[in-house]
Formats: structure tokens, C-alpha cells, sequence
């Protein structure tokens, strides 16, 4: 709220539209809070979207400001599963390691393994996501990349061989459950081009796509994922530790070489 005067010298009062920044301070379109009430995208926080949405929910009308459709939030759900936890992989070490060096930063730990989050361990269900908007053929686009010394984003996996049981239970759900739409389908003409398993990454960024979600919005869904897997690594490791064997190992790998 912002004051002024009429010709009067009366004090008024007028509100500042939402987005409006006045020096430093900037308002935001997702929620405002008042004396007897918070809103979220123009809900009553308490009085309606408490008790009533799931968390999964919740976050899809964060992230997208609409509450999200049944489709849209089962594949949520079965998507956040599909990818929170992935072992002993470079994002959990080091988030392992940070719980170590200092036990009482569990938020910290928590930093250290989402900033490794890339394409290389998080997953490249972003590139995906620009792979299938584009209107370029897939066999010429596969052409495009290999000739580029690039890989094709989403196929090829070290375990997974020939096919990854998450992406295979992903597109079978989405056929059982009608929407496969024609990302889904672009995906499978890029599988059939590539020759290579097809991994997790594809179907992800596909179905997301098929059920409406902007290509900008798809990287948020493993990110969220991958936190739920790195708390559940820093509570284990605060039962069980092995941060310092591993920084002890990593330390002997080096030298050894």
C-alpha cells in the first residue's frame, strides 16, 4: 500500500498491484499474506487448501497457478516415484559428505546434492523437453546430433539394458490412461531412430508435455523428486555415517591414480 495526498492534505491509501516493485521490494503474484489469513494463488491457505489438496496437488498449483486435473496429478505422483532415489550417485556423496563436515547443516547438505544435479546425474528430461516441441524431424535430427558428436537426450542407459523398467511402466500407464498425446508419440519415432534404450528422461518429459505442462516447468519435477531421495540419505546418514569413508575413498582413488 502506498500513501498520498489530495488537494485536501488527506492521507490516502492505495493498493500495489501484485509484480509491482517499489526499491527492493517486489510482490508476488503466488501468495500474500495478511493479519488473519495467508493466500496461495488466491486461496485461503488454512481455510481451503489445507486438508483438502495433497502435497503433490499443492505443488502443481504453485508451480502452474491451476489446481491440477486427476490425470495431471497421478502422473505427478507416479513420476516423483519413479525418479527420487537413485543410490550412492555423485549428488547424494556429496550431499553426505557436507552432513559430515557439518552435522548441524542438514539444509546445506541438502544444497550441496541438488547444485550436482545436471543432465549427467538429474537427468536430461529438460533437453527432452526441447527435443520433442521441436518441429524437426526425428531422423534428421538424430542425423543433426550424432554428426555434431552430441548424444540424442533421453536414450542410453550403463545399467538399464535394452529397455528401463521406469520408462517402459510409464508409457504403458500413460496408453492405459489415454494420454499419450503426440509428444508420447514423437518420443517413440526418436526411440525408433536412436536404436538405444530409451531411459527415464523421455517418458517423463513427454507425459509432462502430453498433460499440459510448459517445457520451462518439466526440469522442476526431478528436481523435487531428487530432494525427497537426498533427505532420506541424510537421515540415514546421520543413524549410519560414511561421509568420511567416502571422502577417505575419493582421497586413495587420487592418489592411486
Amino acid at each position: 500500500m502506498t500513501p498520498s495526498s489530495d488537494t485536501n492534505s488527506v492521507t490516502t491509501i492505495r493498493p500495489i498491484p501484485p509484480g509491482t516493485i517499489i526499491g527492493l521490494v517486489a510482490g508476488s503474484r503466488i501468495s500474500r499474506a495478511y493479519p488473519d489469513r495467508v493466500e496461495v494463488r488466491g486461496r485461503d491457505l488454512a481455510g481451503d487448501l489445507m486438508g483438502r489438496l495433497t502435497f503433490t496437488q499443492y505443488f502443481h498449483l504453485l508451480l502452474t497457478g491451476d489446481e491440477p486435473t486427476e490425470d495431471q496429478a497421478y502422473f505427478l505422483d507416479l513420476l516423483l516415484v519413479a525418479i527420487a532415489e537413485h543410490g550412492l550417485m555423485p549428488t547424494t556423496v556429496a550431499a553426505r559428505m557436507t552432513l559430515a563436515a557439518d552435522p548441524g547443516s542438514l539444509q546445506g547438505a541438502v544444497a550441496a546434492g541438488i547444485l550436482g544435479a545436471g543432465p549427467v546425474v538429474l537427468g536430461t528430461a529438460e533437453e527432452c523437453a526441447r527435443l520433442l516441441v521441436s518441429e524437426e524431424e526425428p531422423e534428421t535430427l538424430v542425423r543433426r546430433l550424432r554428426e555434431a558428436g552430441e548424444r540424442v537426450p533421453g536414450f542410453g542407459h550403463p545399467l538399464h539394458k535394452p529397455v528401463d523398467p521406469r520408462a517402459e511402466r510409464i508409457l504403458e500407464l500413460a496408453d492405459e490412461r489415454a494420454v499419450s498425446g503426440r509428444h508420447v508419440a514423437r518420443a517413440r519415432q526418436l526411440h525408433e531412430a536412436v536404436g538405444l534404450t530409451m531411459n527415464v528422461s523421455m517418458p517423463i518429459a513427454a507425459v509432462l508435455l502430453d498433460l499440459g505442462f510448459p517445457a520451462s516447468t518439466v526440469k522442476a519435477v526431478p528436481i523435487l523428486a531428487r530432494t525427497a531421495g537426498l533427505l532420506a540419505h541424510l537421515a540415514e546418514e546421520r543413524e549410519e555415517p560414511i561421509g568420511f569413508l567416502l571422502a577417505r575413498a575419493a582421497q586413495e582413488a587420487g592418489e592411486a591414480e
